[in-house]
């Protein structure tokens, strides 16, 4: 089936900002696996995001671009502070849709209707064609993302899955902020792309023990690296309250392996969990309900100084 866009002008803000709305097509792979081995027989999606532009007017400029994707919450305050902080010091950002795509406020408490391998089709997707708008730079494009959306900024970067999709355009840096590092790949391929993940030492929904293994068996080229922010919850970089989420999955006590053809496989069994079925069954086995997430006001300071260095440097 073709692939299309639907380009049109969205909104000239107060702000010297030109807001663009992208259509594009994508599909509804529930795993990996179905990226990797069964692509073009998956169910169609289209799917929109936000382009933001730092121009106030229409020129031949390109500009580095940064694609923001949100977590199982879907987008929140912090977030968009983020891509503000961005588009101030002068990135174009791009605000990846693929809850509101599908009809989906949460996934909180399931984690079916919008899955990891879903989210990272719609970022690679988006890429082919923010590729060919006429002020994007195409080798100057980064993704970042939140708790799920870290998920997607850090799978996003393993070539496996990643050659899959496309092998014509390529992200330059990747940025996954507390995302799920509980995940063994019997595949250490990953991008020579930079590649770093915040986290807080607290988190006891996406953990951060378990990134210290992972950065270290897949960083073969020195490429990645890794933050614990101290006496810091999921969303430390937010600015609420601690609280606790009574339907939030607990994966501190979980480690599944990640075959080379994509299947996420439980804990005990070594069975696939690549269909919602499964999956509920392998969480039995290891995931428990209620998370603590909330600011932590020093972590949250020294985690947007450090995102803003990472993309000067990485995309500048």
């Amino acid at each position: 089936m073709r692939i299309f866009l639907i380009l049109f002008l969205f909104t000239i803000t107060l702000s010297a900002q030109i807001k663009e709305k992208f259509f594009f097509e994508s599909a509804n792979p529930f795993a990996m696996s179905d990226v990797i081995n069964d692509l073009d027989n998956q169910e169609k999606q289209e799917v929109y995001g936000i382009l933001t532009l730092p121009i106030d007017s229409v020129s031949d400029q390109k500009y580095p671009l940064i694609i923001g994707v949100a977590g199982s919450l879907a987008w929140r305050d912090h977030h968009y502070e983020y891509l503000d902080m961005y588009q101030k010091a002068g990135f174009s950002t791009f605000e990846l849709k693929s809850f509101k795509s599908r009809d989906i406020e949460s996934t909180v408490g399931s984690q079916v209707e919008v899955t990891t391998a879903m989210m990272i089709l719609d970022a690679y997707r988006a890429l082919e064609k923010l590729s060919e708008h006429p002020n994007i730079d195409k080798n100057k494009v980064s993704i970042t993302g939140w708790s799920l959306g870290g998920a997607v900024s850090l799978f996003s970067a393993w070539l496996p899955l990643k050659n899959a999709i496309t092998k014509e355009v390529s992200f330059a840096s990747h940025l996954p902020i507390y995302p799920p590092c509980f995940v063994d790949p019997e595949n250490t391929d990953f991008t020579d792309a930079p590649i770093h993940i915040l986290i807080g030492e607290n988190d006891n929904w996406t953990p951060a023990k378990p990134c210290i293994e992972f950065v270290k068996k897949i960083n073969k080229k020195g490429n990645v690296g890794l933050t614990i922010y101290p006496n810091a919850h999921h969303s430390f970089d937010s600015k609420s309250e601690l609280t606790q989420n009574e339907k939030g999955y607990s994966f501190k006590d979980c480690m599944f392996k990640l075959s080379e053809d994509g299947d996420v496989l439980m804990d005990y069994l070594s069975l696939p969990m690549s269909s919602p079925f499964m999956q509920k069954i392998g969480f039995l086995f290891c995931v428990k309900r209620g998370v603590t997430l909330g600011g932590n006001s020093q972590a949250r300071k020294m985690a947007f100084k450090f995102a803003e260095d990472f993309m000067k440097k990485t995309l500048k």
